[in-house]
């Protein structure tokens, strides 16, 4: 992973993890890092960050533990260049993280296709809990039945229960507002695909101090 670089390894990856762990800026990690005796542009700590972190989720994701039996679901607004985009997210009855997706819509497709996904890596909870969004309640429901019909264990599935409570999905909006904290000092995402790859990066921070890996 790390062949040719200038850089030793443990520099890359404290540099990574740093900048997705805590609220500090790129040119505030630049400076961390001279003072330690290490000269690094805060620019190529930004390549490093969009170079490793999707390396370094796929190896984390191989050795996830599993998840609990209810999540609670819900998407933030993150702006990029100017503009609103939607990170979707779920979170399970202790806290840890289920699956995220990032967007640029918050629509019907986007609730299926986030909330596929977590079937497919988690498997079929047994209750989610929403606000009021009809989207998102039409998007479980949809993907649900296709999941059932396609389940060819023979087993009799129930429906996925849904619980739709402003009130009791607080758990995942502080999740939100950890995210919002982080993404503050990074000022603007300059494009969506460096956006959905610093925002998995700092998921994969999170799960990591959760100790969500086995």
């Amino acid at each position: 992973m790390f062949k040719g670089r200038q850089f030793d390894q443990s520099v890359i990856l404290l540099c990574v993890r740093w900048y997705l762990a805590y609220n500090v800026s790129l040119r505030d990690l630049e400076e961390m890092i001279a003072e330690r005796g290490i000269a690094v542009d805060h620019t190529t700590i930004h390549r490093w960050t969009v170079r490793f972190s999707p390396l370094l989720l796929q190896r984390f994701n191989r050795r996830k533990r599993g998840v609990t039996a209810k999540w609670h679901v819900d998407e933030t607004c993150i702006k990029v260049r100017g503009r609103w985009m939607y990170l979707y997210s779920a979170i399970d009855s202790v806290g840890d993280t289920v699956e995220f997706w990032f967007s640029a819509h918050r629509d019907l497709p986007a609730a299926k296709r986030f909330f596929r996904k977590a079937l497919e890596r988690h498997g079929r909870p047994d209750r989610v809990v929403i606000d009021d969004s009809q989207t998102n309640r039409e998007a479980i429901i949809s993907c649900d039945t296709t999941n059932r019909l396609q389940d060819r264990s023979r087993r009799t599935l129930k429906p996925i229960s849904i619980r739709q409570s402003q009130y009791l999905n607080n758990r995942i909006e502080q999740d939100h507002r950890r995210i919002k904290r982080r993404v503050g000092p990074m000022l603007d995402f300059k494009s969506p695909a460096s956006a959905s790859i610093t925002l998995s990066g700092i998921e994969m921070a999170h799960m990591m101090r959760q100790r969500q890996a086995r």
